[in-house]
């Protein structure tokens, strides 16, 4: 009888599972197929750039932003388009990074060494009190203060929910922090080329800028794209090196929340996000890759690949970002904390141009 129980229930799982695939599928399909269409036809819209200018001076990673925000300007996704839009804004792009990783050759910021590294910690702390206390001198609330620092100094709105739950935020402070960091991520993909160009910054140094300015992994991968690929690696590198702060930093004002006392109504509310937010799963996959190749491990033919495989994910997934752009959000976010992002992400700019010229990499 047991046996008979037993195969009948793995009979049951062997027809469910696919039952599960066809459900998550039929899901996930009409966003992704949205991000997909968009992203081929900023691929077009590149090629036709090339083959009219003989250059293009807008990249597809540029061009899918721009259209996907377009389309949310005028049409609002339903539940139906959100899931697939969720998940090329998320699993396709943490794929790309992870890709990345094997075309990186960690000799690109071994000049910089543990001075960079070093450097980039700084720039992390540094940030974070300074941009705390514009916080503080706007008026804003400690805990607002702080997830506007944490988001803007670290990784945007993955920073914003890793810490918010740390420091006891109440999901009104949380909506008001991200409210602004989608429009001004992208305001930056935009204009960042345009500063590095003017600056004479060169591919390298670039992306150093890039990687320790913009928001997120797939607007660094924007930015730094019109600079070549150089810039890219750069950039994705030191981005990571900059989230991968993020669990130094949860930790930290998780011991301060405690230290607050028992009574605190923070305090009661604090506690540790967990570990997939402080190491996620692609950071590792993409620090494991460059290891490999950095050893010799990785096939000398595995690298073109995966960087186009890189390519064309990443454009799906900036056709998701512009997806999720909305300009309206820009009215709930308040004129002070409006004021406080936006100065705060410029000192970070200067900061990291800053740190550049110090460890004379320009």
């Amino acid at each position: 009888m047991a046996i008979a129980a037993s195969s009948v229930m793995a009979t049951a799982a062997i027809h469910e599972n696919p039952m599960r695939l066809a459900h998550w599928a039929a899901r996930v399909a009409p966003g992704l197929l949205l991000c997909v269409a968009i992203a081929a036809i900023a691929v077009g819209l590149q090629g036709l750039e090339a083959r009219l200018f003989g250059r293009a001076w807008l990249e597809g990673l540029v061009l899918a932003i721009l259209l996907g925000a377009g389309v949310r300007t005028v049409w609002s996704p339903s539940a139906q388009w959100s899931g697939g839009i969720q998940f090329a804004a998320k699993t396709v792009l943490e794929v790309a990074v992870v890709l990345l990783g094997a075309g990186v050759d960690a000799a690109a910021i071994s000049a910089a060494g543990g001075e960079l590294l070093a450097g980039i910690a700084a720039l992390v702390v540094l940030a974070i009190v300074a941009s705390y206390g514009l916080g503080r001198l706007f008026g804003l609330p400690r805990r607002m203060a702080a997830l506007i620092a944490c988001g803007n100094s670290i990784c945007g709105n993955s920073a914003i929910a890793a810490v918010a739950p740390v420091i006891g935020a109440e999901g009104e402070d949380v909506a008001a922090a991200i409210s602004f960091t989608a429009i001004l991520g992208v305001a930056v993909v935009l204009g960042l080329p345009l500063l590095g160009a003017a600056l004479h910054l060169g591919a390298r140094n670039y992306g150093i800028v890039a990687g320790l300015t913009v928001y997120a992994v797939p607007q660094v991968l924007a930015a730094a794209a019109p600079a070549g690929a150089l810039a890219v690696q750069v950039g994705t590198l030191v981005k990571l090196v900059r989230v991968l702060m993020l669990g130094p930093v949860v930790v930290v004002l998780a011991l301060i929340a405690r230290s607050a006392g028992p009574a605190s109504a923070a305090n009661r509310k604090a506690k540790l996000p967990p570990l997939r937010h402080l190491a996620p799963w692609f950071i590792i996959g993409f620090l494991m890759l460059v290891a490999a190749r950095s050893l010799g491990l990785t096939p000398t033919g595995l690298a073109a690949p995966a960087g186009s495989a890189a390519d064309l994910f990443t454009i799906v997934s900036m056709a998701a970002l512009g997806l999720g752009v909305d300009v309206r959000a820009l009215a709930s976010a308040g004129p002070k904390a409006s004021a406080v992002v936006t100065l705060s992400l410029i000192l970070i700019g200067a900061l990291a141009l800053t740190l550049v010229r110090v460890l004379g990499l320009a």
